[in-house]
């Protein structure tokens, strides 16, 4: 007699181990360790710490305004980081830097003593995801979840709801933000304030109350190669956190639950839903819940979009695929949208990078992606996916 194999037996067998080098990337200093741990048990001291180094940066921020932040937010691995680097490239642009954390919360003070300091010469190395993008301290990255957790306690508790919306106010955190952003401005010498956040698809209504003039960058990817791509990160996450344990307290301090050992899905207000993709997840059936927490997190956005013409029209949806495949088109929306003037040769020379990842390749078996396709596949239509 022929027995069918579960579907998730195949996909644990079909996940490729990451690699020593991968594993050995998730290793945190010493000095990072401590001052990150530092700041992330005393919240209240390291906003204490953020008002001084604003009053230190009075007369440079002081004629600083923000107009029209830039917001790139999406589900982990549908493109964030490239339109991040893309955007950082551009020299209006002032983003967060990887040389930024631990001191988040002082970063006039931080960039005051880094330039007193020798810089070594550095080469640029593979980030921890191993997905080919090379960093170095100068690279853009997401830290401003730092500051959101230390204003909003709750914000990643599995049994607390994530959204932030228009009727949210919390006056401490806004003027907080307000100065922070100002304060890289300055230090940037940049006119336009650019940040990457998953999470912040839950607080695109929050953020257009507080900035009405922001502008929102929201991608999407197919869910075959998105869930593929998620199932490939959790692994090598579970195995980094799992040989360096200081850095699943890294992450945890930077506000990325999205992998490895504490990983948390951004709750949508549907207790249910998130319930039940937490129990998938902790009963080992990854790909069901990878395709119902895609479903849950797009359906989400689409219904917040449909609902509020505001900031459907502040919002560009760009679907991964379209980025990689028909990159000049994609780009020049991309610039205009975000209002930031850029040459044609440039656009030309950015389109010319992307293209879509060879680096690994679903290992979907057909039963695995007819779960897929029946569980996303109402709201992948939405985003134009058949």
């Amino acid at each position: 007699m022929t027995t069918t194999p579960d579907v998730n037996d195949i996909s644990r067998t079909a996940r490729a181990q990451p690699s020593e080098a991968a594993v050995a990337s998730f290793a945190v200093p010493t000095w990072m360790d401590r001052v990150g741990g530092w700041q992330y048990r005393h919240p209240r001291a390291a906003i204490k710490l953020g008002n001084f180094d604003t009053r230190m940066a009075a007369d440079a921020i002081e004629d600083i305004s923000i107009e029209a932040p830039i917001y790139i937010a999406g589900l982990a691995r549908s493109g964030t980081t490239i339109l991040l680097e893309l955007l950082a490239e551009h020299p209006a642009v002032a983003t967060h830097r990887y040389r930024d954390f631990p001191p988040v919360f002082t970063p006039w003070l931080w960039d005051r003593w880094l330039a007193r300091v020798p810089q070594n010469n550095e080469t640029a190395t593979e980030r921890a995801h191993g997905d080919g993008i090379a960093v170095t301290s100068q690279s853009p990255e997401a830290f401003e979840e730092v500051l959101w957790m230390a204003f909003f306690e709750h914000i990643h508790a599995n049994d607390h709801s994530s959204v932030l919306d228009a009727q949210t106010s919390n006056p401490a955190f806004e003027q907080f933000y307000r100065e922070h952003i100002r304060k890289l401005l300055a230090i940037r010498n940049g006119q336009r304030y650019v940040a990457k956040g998953n999470y912040n698809l839950m607080r695109l209504q929050y953020l257009q109350s507080i900035f009405s003039d922001a502008r929102f960058v929201l991608p999407v990817r197919d869910p075959v190669w998105h869930i593929a791509s998620l199932m490939k990160q959790q692994t090598l996450f579970e195995a980094g956190e799992t040989a360096h344990p200081r850095a699943l307290e890294h992450m945890r301090r930077v506000g990325h639950f999205e992998f490895g050992l504490d990983r948390r899905p951004i709750h949508t207000g549907d207790d249910d839903a998130v319930d039940h993709i937490q129990q998938l997840w902790a009963d080992g059936h990854e790909v069901e819940g990878w395709a119902h927490y895609w479903a849950m997190i797009y359906a989400d956005v689409d219904e917040r979009l449909s609902r509020d013409g505001r900031l459907n029209e502040a919002a560009l949806v760009i679907r991964y695929e379209d980025l990689c495949g028909d990159s000049q088109a994609v780009l020049e929306r991309f610039y205009a949208h975000c209002d930031l003037d850029i040459d044609s040769a440039t656009i030309e020379q950015a389109a010319a990078r992307l293209r879509l990842p060879g680096y690994y390749k679903p290992a979907f078996s057909d039963a695995e992606l007819r779960q897929i396709r029946d569980i996303t596949g109402p709201v992948a239509a939405r985003y134009g996916y058949s």
